[in-house]
């Protein structure tokens, strides 16, 4: 449904995005996470046909990404979307169907069921009166009147209470179930992990790891096991060459370890003690704890000409089947 094949975007020597290169499956939800400035609504954009790359190509639902037509099967949703607030949500929504020129009652019927389904009431009352969660649902409805294939959502939950927040998630969710492609870009992850289905994470213009959420987790992070014992584990050479780190909880102690050999280490110090172990339990990394180790790495700069190379660093393409050609190049998750 969206192809993006060397996309780089810069403005003067500094690259906004770079040598980006992913595809996003139909009915699939898709994430674009980094920090603030990694390049991420820059990418949203171009996707959207409202930035022009410098080089690359992007084609979504068949079209290049710069033709008006695309637009027609493509619903935006920015991360700060004023509103026209002396209207009201009905007739907002009414007048972006007339712009795509969808009969009335058909706009009707869709203007309905999307704020019905969003929980929006006020549905006649200025929209300059109207709290921002209501805003933003009628912001998300907009983005539906023309009844897109494709849904480019920047930071669709940013700033809501939690209420409106979980509305709109499920609401991003039920997309995919019928149907719909989305886009989907979030400074918060526990948003990313409960929606997306797989995910880039960006960092300075590039993409710096990719695959399911699942899949990254187990690529970048690491499982640790915490051992719970009765006694403070006897200090051992097999411990220390271990790394293992042992910390007072309570009337137990807490001793984590890396595997679980480390785990039986452990059992036999505690043993050598006079102690036993009470508990045992593994910690999987969440996804913000991958994020933050991969974020946190150097990068080569973003600067072209004499201001930081030439602002592709160690990254190489893609080899075309979702490997690497470079252990430095954006790494890929598999489920």
């Amino acid at each position: 449904m969206i192809e993006v094949s060397g996309l780089r975007k810069t403005y003067g020597d500094f690259a906004a995005v770079v040598d980006s290169d992913f595809a996003v499956d139909d009915g699939e939800v898709f994430g674009i996470v980094g920090p603030n400035g990694a390049g991420k609504t820059t990418t949203l954009k171009i996707i959207a046909g409202l930035v022009e790359p410098t080089d690359g190509e992007v084609t979504v639902a068949g079209f290049d990404a710069s033709d008006p037509e695309m637009r027609r099967h493509l619903g935006f949703l920015p991360e700060e979307s004023p509103l026209y607030e002396e209207m009201t949500a009905r007739s907002y929504l009414r007048f972006f169907a007339d712009l795509y020129d969808v009969p009335r009652e058909v706009a009707d019927e869709r203007i309905g069921a999307a704020l019905d389904r969003l929980e929006l009431d006020h549905r006649e009352r200025r929209l300059g009166d109207v709290s921002k969660g209501m805003k933003r649902k009628v912001a998300i409805a907009r983005s539906l009147v023309n009844d897109p294939d494709v849904l480019v959502y920047d930071e669709p939950a940013s700033g809501l209470d939690p209420v409106t927040t979980n509305s709109v998630l499920a609401f991003t969710r039920e997309l995919r179930e019928t149907g719909k492609t989305v886009v989907f870009s979030a400074h918060n992850l526990y948003h990313v992990e409960s929606v997306c289905d797989r995910v880039v994470v960006m960092n300075e213009g590039r993409i710096v790891a990719r695959g399911s959420v699942d899949g990254i987790r187990e690529r970048h992070g690491e499982t640790t096991y915490q051992v719970f014992t009765d006694v403070e584990p006897t200090a051992t050479p097999a411990l220390a060459d271990l790394d293992a780190t042992t910390e007072e909880v309570g009337d137990r102690y807490r001793t984590t370890v890396p595997s679980m050999d480390a785990v039986d280490a452990v059992r036999e110090a505690v043993g050598d003690a006079g102690g036993e172990v009470v508990d045992i339990r593994s910690r999987e990394p969440s996804l913000e704890d991958v994020f933050l180790d991969i974020v946190g790495r150097p990068m080569p700069g973003r600067y072209t000409g004499d201001r930081g190379g030439d602002g592709t660093g160690a990254e190489s393409d893609a080899d075309g089947d979702g490997n690497e050609t470079s252990e430095t190049a954006t790494t890929e998750a598999t489920e």
